[in-house]
Protein backbone atom coordinates (compact mmCIF):
# COMPACT_ATOMS: atom_id res chain seq x y z
CA UNK A 1 0.00 0.00 0.00
CA UNK A 2 0.79 3.62 -0.83
CA UNK A 3 2.15 5.79 2.62
CA UNK A 4 -1.05 8.02 3.19
CA UNK A 5 0.07 11.77 3.34
CA UNK A 6 -1.50 14.85 5.24
CA UNK A 7 -3.69 16.35 3.34
CA UNK A 8 -7.27 16.37 4.45
CA UNK A 9 -9.68 13.85 2.57
CA UNK A 10 -13.10 15.66 1.50
CA UNK A 11 -14.74 15.01 4.94
CA UNK A 12 -16.70 12.30 6.64
CA UNK A 13 -18.74 9.72 4.48
CA UNK A 14 -22.66 9.83 4.33
CA UNK A 15 -22.96 9.23 7.93
CA UNK A 16 -26.12 6.55 8.82
CA UNK A 17 -26.08 6.51 12.40
CA UNK A 18 -24.33 7.69 15.44
CA UNK A 19 -21.61 4.46 16.13
CA UNK A 20 -20.26 5.48 12.56
CA UNK A 21 -20.08 9.16 13.52
CA UNK A 22 -18.39 8.20 16.56
CA UNK A 23 -16.18 5.88 14.33
CA UNK A 24 -14.84 8.62 11.78
CA UNK A 25 -14.37 11.07 14.58
CA UNK A 26 -12.17 8.92 16.81
CA UNK A 27 -8.84 9.01 15.49
CA UNK A 28 -7.59 5.98 17.05
CA UNK A 29 -10.65 4.09 16.53
CA UNK A 30 -9.81 4.32 13.11
CA UNK A 31 -5.74 3.76 13.85
CA UNK A 32 -6.67 0.59 15.23
CA UNK A 33 -8.68 -0.82 12.51
CA UNK A 34 -6.17 0.77 9.56
CA UNK A 35 -3.22 -0.78 11.42
CA UNK A 36 -5.01 -3.79 12.06
CA UNK A 37 -6.27 -4.38 8.23
CA UNK A 38 -2.75 -3.64 7.02
CA UNK A 39 -1.00 -6.90 9.52
CA UNK A 40 -3.63 -8.39 8.36
CA UNK A 41 -2.22 -8.14 4.70
CA UNK A 42 0.91 -10.10 5.49
CA UNK A 43 -1.22 -13.04 7.24
CA UNK A 44 -3.16 -13.18 3.79
CA UNK A 45 -0.28 -13.00 1.42
CA UNK A 46 1.43 -15.74 3.72
CA UNK A 47 -1.51 -17.93 3.24
CA UNK A 48 -1.94 -17.61 -0.58
CA UNK A 49 1.26 -17.33 -1.60
CA UNK A 50 1.58 -20.46 -2.36
CA UNK A 51 -1.59 -20.46 -4.33
CA UNK A 52 -0.57 -16.79 -6.31
CA UNK A 53 2.73 -16.41 -8.39
CA UNK A 54 4.88 -13.54 -6.51
CA UNK A 55 4.76 -11.29 -9.11
CA UNK A 56 1.73 -11.53 -10.20
CA UNK A 57 0.14 -11.30 -6.81
CA UNK A 58 2.03 -7.69 -6.61
CA UNK A 59 0.05 -6.67 -10.16
CA UNK A 60 -2.89 -7.90 -9.15
CA UNK A 61 -3.16 -6.76 -5.76
CA UNK A 62 -2.66 -2.51 -7.08
CA UNK A 63 -4.90 -3.41 -10.28
CA UNK A 64 -7.75 -4.18 -7.78
CA UNK A 65 -6.40 -1.14 -6.01
CA UNK A 66 -6.79 1.32 -8.92
CA UNK A 67 -9.80 -0.04 -10.00
CA UNK A 68 -11.61 1.03 -6.68
CA UNK A 69 -9.88 4.14 -6.32
CA UNK A 70 -9.96 5.29 -9.29
CA UNK A 71 -14.36 6.13 -9.29
CA UNK A 72 -13.36 8.77 -6.26
CA UNK A 73 -10.09 9.87 -8.00
CA UNK A 74 -10.88 10.80 -11.08
CA UNK A 75 -12.38 14.23 -10.22
CA UNK A 76 -9.06 15.34 -8.23
CA UNK A 77 -7.41 13.64 -11.17
CA UNK A 78 -8.80 15.96 -13.35
CA UNK A 79 -7.52 19.04 -11.52
CA UNK A 80 -3.97 17.45 -10.39
CA UNK A 81 -2.65 16.54 -13.64
CA UNK A 82 -0.74 19.89 -14.84
CA UNK A 83 1.32 19.20 -11.13
CA UNK A 84 1.49 15.52 -11.86
CA UNK A 85 3.01 15.93 -15.46
CA UNK A 86 5.46 18.18 -14.01
CA UNK A 87 6.22 15.85 -11.47
CA UNK A 88 6.87 12.83 -13.17
CA UNK A 89 10.04 12.06 -12.92
CA UNK A 90 9.53 11.82 -8.96
CA UNK A 91 6.04 10.17 -9.59
CA UNK A 92 8.27 7.47 -11.17
CA UNK A 93 11.00 7.15 -8.62
CA UNK A 94 8.24 6.85 -6.05
CA UNK A 95 6.29 4.14 -7.65
CA UNK A 96 8.77 2.19 -8.26
CA UNK A 97 10.35 2.21 -4.72
CA UNK A 98 7.20 2.47 -2.96
CA UNK A 99 4.77 0.38 -5.21
CA UNK A 100 6.47 -2.24 -7.96
CA UNK A 101 10.02 -3.06 -6.74
CA UNK A 102 9.10 -2.88 -2.80
CA UNK A 103 6.04 -4.89 -3.09
CA UNK A 104 7.26 -7.44 -5.67
CA UNK A 105 10.58 -7.88 -3.15
CA UNK A 106 8.60 -8.17 -0.08
CA UNK A 107 6.59 -10.94 -1.84
CA UNK A 108 9.24 -13.24 -2.92
CA UNK A 109 10.20 -12.83 0.64
CA UNK A 110 7.04 -13.71 2.33
CA UNK A 111 7.21 -16.71 -0.07
CA UNK A 112 10.16 -18.38 1.63
CA UNK A 113 9.98 -17.18 5.34
CA UNK A 114 7.31 -16.77 8.11
CA UNK A 115 4.82 -13.83 8.61
CA UNK A 116 6.87 -13.42 11.74
CA UNK A 117 9.99 -12.66 10.18
CA UNK A 118 8.77 -10.16 7.64
CA UNK A 119 6.86 -8.42 10.39
CA UNK A 120 9.83 -8.08 12.60
CA UNK A 121 12.35 -6.47 9.96
CA UNK A 122 10.01 -4.12 8.48
CA UNK A 123 9.38 -2.73 11.99
CA UNK A 124 12.70 -1.77 11.36
CA UNK A 125 11.81 0.89 8.36
CA UNK A 126 11.72 3.87 10.55
CA UNK A 127 15.87 3.77 11.55
CA UNK A 128 16.44 2.46 7.99
CA UNK A 129 14.48 5.65 6.74
CA UNK A 130 17.01 7.64 9.40
CA UNK A 131 19.78 5.89 6.96
CA UNK A 132 18.78 7.12 3.35
CA UNK A 133 18.23 10.52 5.23
CA UNK A 134 22.06 10.62 5.75
CA UNK A 135 23.37 8.54 2.45
CA UNK A 136 20.29 10.63 0.20
CA UNK A 137 20.50 13.75 1.76
CA UNK A 138 23.25 14.15 4.00
CA UNK A 139 20.93 14.56 7.20
CA UNK A 140 22.97 13.61 10.13
CA UNK A 141 21.94 11.38 12.95
CA UNK A 142 23.09 12.43 16.65
CA UNK A 143 25.50 9.29 18.01
CA UNK A 144 22.78 8.17 20.07
CA UNK A 145 20.24 8.00 16.64
CA UNK A 146 23.33 5.95 15.29
CA UNK A 147 23.31 3.57 17.67
CA UNK A 148 20.17 3.06 18.15
CA UNK A 149 20.33 2.63 14.02
CA UNK A 150 23.04 -0.30 14.94
CA UNK A 151 20.83 -2.05 17.99
CA UNK A 152 18.20 -2.09 15.73
CA UNK A 153 19.89 -3.58 12.52
CA UNK A 154 21.66 -6.25 14.76
CA UNK A 155 17.40 -6.74 15.68
CA UNK A 156 16.78 -7.68 12.15
CA UNK A 157 20.08 -9.49 11.22
CA UNK A 158 19.19 -11.77 14.38
CA UNK A 159 15.55 -12.82 12.40
CA UNK A 160 17.39 -13.18 9.52
CA UNK A 161 20.00 -15.57 10.68
CA UNK A 162 17.22 -17.00 12.55
CA UNK A 163 19.05 -16.69 15.53
CA UNK A 164 22.62 -18.30 14.53
CA UNK A 165 25.13 -17.50 15.95
CA UNK A 166 27.23 -18.89 13.60
CA UNK A 167 25.12 -17.37 10.57
CA UNK A 168 25.59 -13.99 12.24
CA UNK A 169 28.94 -14.61 12.07
CA UNK A 170 29.67 -15.39 8.74
CA UNK A 171 26.51 -13.73 7.14
CA UNK A 172 24.68 -16.30 6.40
CA UNK A 173 21.30 -15.14 5.99
CA UNK A 174 18.23 -17.01 4.60
CA UNK A 175 17.70 -15.92 1.11
CA UNK A 176 13.95 -15.25 1.57
CA UNK A 177 14.58 -12.94 4.28
CA UNK A 178 17.33 -10.99 2.55
CA UNK A 179 14.41 -10.38 -0.22
CA UNK A 180 12.31 -8.90 2.89
CA UNK A 181 15.71 -6.82 3.80
CA UNK A 182 16.27 -5.37 0.47
CA UNK A 183 11.95 -4.51 0.16
CA UNK A 184 12.86 -2.32 3.23
CA UNK A 185 15.19 -0.82 2.07
CA UNK A 186 13.84 -0.15 -1.13
CA UNK A 187 10.79 1.22 0.79
CA UNK A 188 13.35 3.49 3.00
CA UNK A 189 14.19 5.37 -0.54
CA UNK A 190 10.46 5.85 -1.13
CA UNK A 191 9.59 7.83 2.32
CA UNK A 192 12.33 9.58 1.97
CA UNK A 193 11.96 10.81 -1.56
CA UNK A 194 8.23 11.48 -0.27
CA UNK A 195 9.00 14.88 1.26
CA UNK A 196 9.29 16.48 -2.29
CA UNK A 197 6.23 14.62 -4.06
CA UNK A 198 3.59 17.33 -5.45
CA UNK A 199 0.98 19.00 -3.59
CA UNK A 200 -2.04 17.18 -4.80
CA UNK A 201 -5.29 15.06 -3.25
CA UNK A 202 -4.25 11.97 -1.85
CA UNK A 203 -6.51 10.27 -3.75
CA UNK A 204 -5.14 11.39 -6.88
CA UNK A 205 -1.41 10.26 -5.37
CA UNK A 206 -3.21 6.80 -4.76
CA UNK A 207 -4.07 6.65 -8.16
CA UNK A 208 -1.12 7.51 -10.10
CA UNK A 209 1.06 5.90 -8.28
CA UNK A 210 -1.48 2.74 -8.44
CA UNK A 211 -1.35 3.04 -11.99
CA UNK A 212 2.34 3.44 -12.86
CA UNK A 213 3.18 0.75 -10.28
CA UNK A 214 0.95 -1.84 -12.17
CA UNK A 215 2.80 -0.46 -15.59
CA UNK A 216 5.81 -1.41 -14.03
CA UNK A 217 4.89 -4.52 -12.52
CA UNK A 218 3.45 -5.96 -15.78
CA UNK A 219 6.70 -6.92 -17.64
CA UNK A 220 7.39 -9.16 -14.62
CA UNK A 221 4.35 -10.52 -14.36
CA UNK A 222 4.20 -11.27 -18.18
CA UNK A 223 7.49 -12.77 -18.35
CA UNK A 224 6.38 -15.41 -14.99
CA UNK A 225 3.14 -15.88 -16.68
CA UNK A 226 5.24 -17.05 -19.74
CA UNK A 227 7.09 -19.68 -17.51
CA UNK A 228 4.01 -21.44 -16.92
CA UNK A 229 2.69 -19.31 -13.52
CA UNK A 230 -1.02 -19.41 -12.67
CA UNK A 231 -3.53 -18.38 -9.85
CA UNK A 232 -4.40 -21.61 -8.65
CA UNK A 233 -8.71 -21.51 -9.34
CA UNK A 234 -9.13 -21.42 -5.57
CA UNK A 235 -11.71 -18.96 -3.98
CA UNK A 236 -9.60 -18.69 -1.42
CA UNK A 237 -6.79 -17.05 -3.46
CA UNK A 238 -8.91 -14.85 -5.22
CA UNK A 239 -11.26 -13.43 -2.05
CA UNK A 240 -7.18 -12.80 -0.72
CA UNK A 241 -6.06 -10.99 -3.96
CA UNK A 242 -9.22 -9.24 -2.96
CA UNK A 243 -8.99 -8.37 0.44
CA UNK A 244 -5.16 -6.86 -0.45
CA UNK A 245 -6.74 -4.63 -2.91
CA UNK A 246 -10.02 -3.28 -0.67
CA UNK A 247 -8.75 -3.11 2.70
CA UNK A 248 -5.22 -2.78 3.50
CA UNK A 249 -4.64 -0.86 0.09
CA UNK A 250 -7.80 1.57 -0.18
CA UNK A 251 -9.67 1.40 3.18
CA UNK A 252 -6.59 1.59 5.44
CA UNK A 253 -5.52 4.56 3.39
CA UNK A 254 -8.49 6.50 3.98
CA UNK A 255 -8.74 5.89 7.64
CA UNK A 256 -5.27 6.41 8.45
CA UNK A 257 -5.45 10.16 5.95
CA UNK A 258 -8.64 10.82 8.20
CA UNK A 259 -6.91 10.16 11.66
CA UNK A 260 -3.76 12.07 10.33
CA UNK A 261 -6.48 15.08 9.87
CA UNK A 262 -7.63 14.89 13.10
CA UNK A 263 -4.21 13.82 15.03
CA UNK A 264 -1.73 15.15 12.72
CA UNK A 265 1.03 12.70 11.20
CA UNK A 266 3.21 12.78 14.00
CA UNK A 267 1.47 10.99 16.35
CA UNK A 268 -0.65 8.86 13.58
CA UNK A 269 2.79 8.22 12.49
CA UNK A 270 3.74 6.11 15.74
CA UNK A 271 0.87 4.27 15.65
CA UNK A 272 2.42 1.97 12.84
CA UNK A 273 4.26 0.36 15.56
CA UNK A 274 0.88 -1.80 16.43
CA UNK A 275 1.39 -3.66 12.84
CA UNK A 276 4.02 -5.78 14.13
CA UNK A 277 1.94 -6.79 16.85
CA UNK A 278 -1.06 -7.49 15.67
CA UNK A 279 0.63 -9.23 12.88
CA UNK A 280 2.65 -11.30 15.43
CA UNK A 281 -0.80 -12.21 17.42
CA UNK A 282 -2.11 -13.35 14.24
CA UNK A 283 0.64 -15.21 12.73
CA UNK A 284 0.61 -17.29 16.06
CA UNK A 285 -3.16 -17.85 16.57
CA UNK A 286 -3.78 -18.11 12.36
CA UNK A 287 -0.79 -19.65 10.78
CA UNK A 288 0.68 -21.40 13.63
CA UNK A 289 3.68 -20.03 13.25
CA UNK A 290 6.33 -20.38 16.35
CA UNK A 291 7.24 -17.32 18.50
CA UNK A 292 10.77 -18.71 18.89
CA UNK A 293 13.40 -17.20 21.66
CA UNK A 294 15.53 -14.93 18.78
CA UNK A 295 11.81 -13.40 17.97
CA UNK A 296 11.88 -12.13 21.57
CA UNK A 297 15.68 -11.29 21.16
CA UNK A 298 14.81 -9.04 18.07
CA UNK A 299 11.44 -7.34 19.34
CA UNK A 300 13.84 -6.06 22.05
CA UNK A 301 16.63 -5.09 19.89
CA UNK A 302 14.69 -3.25 17.41
CA UNK A 303 12.01 -2.10 20.01
CA UNK A 304 14.83 -0.68 21.99
CA UNK A 305 16.42 1.05 18.80
CA UNK A 306 13.43 2.62 18.18
CA UNK A 307 12.56 4.02 21.50
CA UNK A 308 15.96 5.45 22.01
CA UNK A 309 15.59 7.38 18.39
CA UNK A 310 12.77 8.65 19.07
CA UNK A 311 13.97 9.95 22.78
CA UNK A 312 16.78 11.36 21.81
CA UNK A 313 16.14 12.72 17.98
CA UNK A 314 16.85 16.44 17.62
CA UNK A 315 13.70 18.69 16.53
CA UNK A 316 14.22 18.63 12.70
CA UNK A 317 13.50 21.76 10.81
CA UNK A 318 9.72 22.24 9.68
CA UNK A 319 9.60 21.17 5.78
CA UNK A 320 6.71 22.08 3.50
CA UNK A 321 4.81 19.17 4.04
CA UNK A 322 5.03 16.02 6.27
CA UNK A 323 7.11 13.17 4.35
CA UNK A 324 4.32 11.10 5.92
CA UNK A 325 4.52 7.86 8.24
CA UNK A 326 6.65 5.11 7.60
CA UNK A 327 3.81 2.46 7.04
CA UNK A 328 5.76 -0.90 5.02
CA UNK A 329 3.53 -0.89 1.91
CA UNK A 330 3.61 -4.31 1.92
CA UNK A 331 1.58 -4.26 5.27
Amino acid sequence: MIGPDTTETDGAPDQRGSSLTSFWRSAWALLLVANLLWAGNIIVGRVIVSNVPVITLSLLRWTGAFAVCIGFAWPHLKKDWPLLRAHWKLMLLLAATGIAFFNTAAYIGLAGTTALNVLLMQSALPLVVTVWGFLLFGERPTWWQSIAVMISMAGVSMVAAHGSIEALLTLQFGKADLWVMASVLIYGIYIVALRGRPDIHPLSFMATMSALGVIMVAPFAAWEFSLGARVAPLWSAWAGIAYMAIFPSFVSYLFFNRAVTLMGAARAGHSTHLIPIFGTVMAVLFLGETFHLYHLGAVILIGGGILLAQRTAQRAPVAKRPAGPTRPVAA
